[in-house]
């Protein structure tokens, strides 16, 4: 068992933790959660005795393993096998033993030696360590390449298989998730339901934490706060609390307006309708949670961006890779405004090569790609801090693409993530990853694109910029195409998934869950080639002059759409200014004053402007729900 007493944890002048109590009884899982900079990587160094507390007691047991992800990245000429086997230097000892007792011929500490492996399972050793590699999504090629040869996230995912080929009573894992794909932190998370020993883990993933953790251990206000139930729990338990406060009453009541307004006039429109749903779901628990995360620094929202009528991007009949090699054969992808895409798939089938294509830096091998008038590219690559300038401020990277902006506008942008006063102002050279993060996604949103593309944007974000980020999306109403490992940010803003392996794009007919099933029955072996088809939701292959008819066919469709498109998009806008009337004539209503004698005449003509309005409303909704029918029959 592990506990902490009356613990002080300072950082220089600031303190982290005063008076702190926690205990931690063995086998338990357990997430550490708070804001950055709250202490919680500080209290990993305290448990692995790279700090004292300035105050207090910490007891652990003193036979206990403790294994630990290391942050910084790691440096070696050995094999990246090599480099997870020294995860168990009791293993590597007995392995040099055994190769120096061979070379004494000396039989019987040999026989010693081939016991003790034995007791220590380490005759499957390299078995277990290149299993963990492929796990986290090494392909068999990779196993012997040195360490120092692969990039920086990678050498984290070896940090991580290290800590996991570790024996240990205890694992502290920092952000494990945050350089992995989704099907590599679907492999990580059954791993460690398995974990037998004590885990804690600092993670801002809030489905993995979810399914990995029993208990929530909350930094805030220098105290470690204890919750049972994993973080869905925590968060309720927390809204009950916080629940009394007004300011949370009133973001809520908000925030709640916004569901309600978006749900009603959205939930019979067919591209709309799995977004309507996730809004329904949101709105149930909304009560519970809200109040949760009302002291959340972020809240912003994507401006309305220039709109478009015609495709965004089309990619037709293309080849996609790299140097002359193709990743992904004969894609044909269109986006279309309002389009939401999720794309799944295993590590390296082309998911990103897919993104860099549809942006354009990437030149296709083979076939057309096509851009509409009026696009806008966002743009959030899975590298992009890498691209910033580390000598500017957050204010002079919004300032130099909109010069003409006033100093008040940019610094009040720049507070909805969180950059107030000087921090606005301060080169981002020292800025944590999470406030890069930010400084791209800021800039990204300034831009007003109408084509967002996201290439794991959650990567440094902590839990409450995620929310912030997932409540923008929603109410985001260009185009997306994202790819994340963060199943909530998935669940709750794309309509539907394509799946990108085998070489081929094609639209996933599932959700996450039905995912997950699809990847247990994928071929993982690494390097193979493909066994496992896609599910069978395609359509017979068709000839080449087959394909170029069915295109010329989908063009005539679109066009003889669009000014259906364009009359619906009028009767939205006209059924929003008949509620906006009917509002105020409402508003007019509750005044009680109204219902005397003398006002008889004026309470009888705003009832009949009421009922006017009402059935233009419905009227109008009518008309519109009969161009979507025929919109969905042509499509």
């Amino acid at each position: 068992m592990i506990t902490l007493s009356n613990i002080q944890l300072c950082r220089g002048q600031k303190v982290l933790l005063d008076d702190a109590e926690l205990v931690v009884h063995p086998g338990q899982h357990i997430g550490i959660i708070g804001a950055n900079g709250s202490g919680k990587s500080t209290l990993f160094k305290l448990l692995m005795g790279q700090v004292t507390p300035d105050a207090g007691d910490l007891f652990i047991p003193s036979n206990w393993r403790v294994a630990h992800m290391a942050q910084e990245l790691a440096n070696s000429e050995n094999s990246a096998l090599d480099f997870v086997l020294d995860g168990d230097p009791a293993i590597r000892a007995i392995e040099r033993a055994i190769e120096q007792a061979l070379a004494d011929g000396d039989n019987d500490r040999l026989a010693l030696e081939y016991e003790k492996m034995d007791a220590a399972n380490g005759f499957d050793a390299h078995y277990r360590a290149e299993q963990l590699l492929h796990g986290l999504g090494f392909a068999q090629s990779e196993v012997n390449r040195p360490v120092n040869s692969f990039s920086g996230g990678w050498r984290i995912r070896l940090n991580l298989a290290q800590a996991l080929m570790s024996p240990s009573d205890l694992m502290l894992l920092d952000e494990p998730t945050n350089h992995l794909d989704l099907d590599a932190t679907l492999w990580l998370e059954q791993w460690l339901k398995s974990y037998a020993g004590t885990l804690l883990i600092i993670s801002h993933d809030r489905d993995f934490i979810d399914n990995v953790v029993e208990r929530i251990v909350h930094i805030d206000q220098q105290k470690a706060n204890a919750y049972k139930g994993n973080y869905s729990m925590f968060e309720r338990v927390r809204s009950e609390r916080l629940a009394l406060q007004q300011a949370s009453f009133e973001k809520q009541q908000k925030r709640r307006k916004e569901v309600e307004d978006f749900i009603t006039r959205f939930k019979a429109k067919a591209s709309k309708a799995k977004q309507a749903q996730s809004r329904v779901k949101e709105l149930a628990r909304m009560e519970e949670i809200a109040p949760a995360h009302i002291d959340s620094p972020f809240y912003f929202s994507f401006p309305t961006p220039k709109k478009a009528f015609s495709a965004l991007v089309n990619i037709s009949q293309a080849d996609l890779g790299y140097d002359k090699k193709t990743i992904l054969n004969q894609v044909n992808f269109d986006l279309h405004p309002g389009t939401r895409i999720g794309l799944l798939g295993p590590n390296g089938a082309g998911k990103s090569t897919l993104i860099n294509s549809l942006t354009g830096d990437l030149g296709l091998l083979s076939g057309n790609r096509v851009y509409g008038e009026n696009v806008k590219i966002g743009y959030f690559a899975q590298h992009q801090l890498e691209v910033l300038d580390l000598q500017a401020s957050a204010f002079l990277h919004i300032h130099r693409i909109s010069p003409k902006s006033t100093d008040q506008e940019i610094r009040n942008y720049l507070g909805s993530f969180d950059f107030h006063g000087d921090k606005a102002l301060e080169p981002i050279k020292d800025f944590s990853g999470g406030e890069k993060a930010r400084v791209a996604l800021a800039l990204i949103v300034w831009q007003k694109p109408n084509l967002l593309l996201l290439d794991e944007p959650t990567n440094h974000l902590d839990l409450e910029m995620r929310q912030a980020l997932t409540m923008a999306l929603q109410g985001y109403e260009g185009a997306l195409v994202v790819i994340s490992h963060d199943r909530h940010l998935l669940r709750n803003t794309v309509d539907q998934f394509y799946l990108v392996a085998n070489g081929e794009v094609q639209e996933f007919d599932g959700d996450l869950q039905d995912y997950q099933v699809w990847l247990k029955n994928y071929n993982r072996t690494p390097d193979a080639q493909v066994k496992n088809s896609v599910p069978d939701n395609s359509v017979e292959k068709l000839s080449g002059a087959e394909k170029k008819a069915q295109r010329q066919q989908s063009a005539e469709a679109r066009k003889k759409i669009a000014p259906l498109n364009k009359k619906s998009q009028q009767l939205e806008k006209e059924i929003e200014k008949n509620e906006k009337q009917l509002a105020d004539v409402e508003h007019e209503l509750a005044d009680t004053d109204l219902y005397t004698d003398a006002k008889k005449e004026a309470l009888k003509m705003l009832l009949d402007r009421q009922a006017k309005t009402k059935k233009a409303i419905a009227d109008k909704e009518a008309e519109w729900l009969e161009i979507q029918t025929q919109i969905e029959a042509m499509s």
